[in-house]
């Protein structure tokens, strides 16, 4: 994997003047032709990753932290069922997924965003792309996934899976497995949850039937295997197993 870097001005800069409010239409029209290309490229590079499951989760936490080693043998427990395990390609959780795959000889994908802030893409990438808009970014990691994991994290990962528990409510996408991993840090969330939003009658009662808390990484890909394979006619092809899907 060739070296690069998060984090160009240039780019930045970009996103910046697009969010700012209208530009003379000339601009606003080359915004519109790069966020396409944006678009075919990945399109273009993810079209045969095979099936994944995305794993959100923070940056920050260093390898010796528990929430790492939890990701990383997360990753490959998913690897082992067939999965391609896809993240933002970044550190942290992200890196820990993308390590639990490799060292179990799965895939291993990520799709970095450009920030301020420098910052190299994990060193377990099979494959992976960097996104000058966030909303393209998010897009990929939900187009290619048949269940999404979401470990202990920020605001970028309280985004990531409240967008797609918002895409899965509304019916644009089907109802994939969404699994929110470490109890302790999820159950006062969904605690506030029940209490507020549910209380106060801004979603329904089984609009929680889309998340699954647990805290063991094989209970999670268990959950996947028993869930998404079936539901969505994923079979596996050649003996012994591989790490490929075909579909019915």
């Amino acid at each position: 994997m060739r070296a690069t870097t998060w984090g160009k001005a240039s780019t930045t800069e970009d996103e910046r003047k697009l969010l700012a409010g209208p530009q003379r239409r000339g601009s606003e029209l080359v915004s519109v032709a790069k966020i396409a290309l944006e678009f075919i490229r990945a399109y273009r590079k993810l079209h045969f990753v095979g099936p994944c499951v995305t794993v959100f989760g923070s940056a920050r936490f260093k390898e010796e932290h528990p929430y790492y080693q939890m990701a990383r043998e997360t990753g490959g427990l998913l690897a082992e069922q067939g999965f391609t395990v896809m993240t933002g390609g970044g550190p942290g959780i992200m890196e820990a997924a993308n390590r639990g795959a490799r060292e179990h000889g799965g895939r291993s994908v990520g799709c970095n965003i450009d920030l301020p802030e420098e910052q190299t893409p994990n060193p377990y990438l099979d494959l992976w792309l960097t996104f000058r808009h966030f909303y393209v970014r998010k897009v990929m990691l939900v187009k290619y996934s048949y269940a999404f994991i979401a470990c202990p994290g920020g605001l970028g990962t309280m985004d990531e899976i409240f967008e797609t528990l918002t895409l899965i409510q509304t019916r644009k996408i089907r109802d994939f497995p969404v699994i929110l991993m470490g109890m302790d840090f999820w159950m006062p969330l969904l605690d506030y949850m029940r209490n507020q939003f549910l209380g106060l009658g801004t979603v329904d009662p089984d609009d929680f039937d889309y998340l699954t808390l647990v805290d063991e990484p094989r209970k999670a890909a268990e959950i996947i295997r028993d869930v998404a394979i079936p539901k969505f006619g994923l079979t596996y092809r050649g003996l012994p197993r591989k790490h490929w899907f075909l579909f019915e």
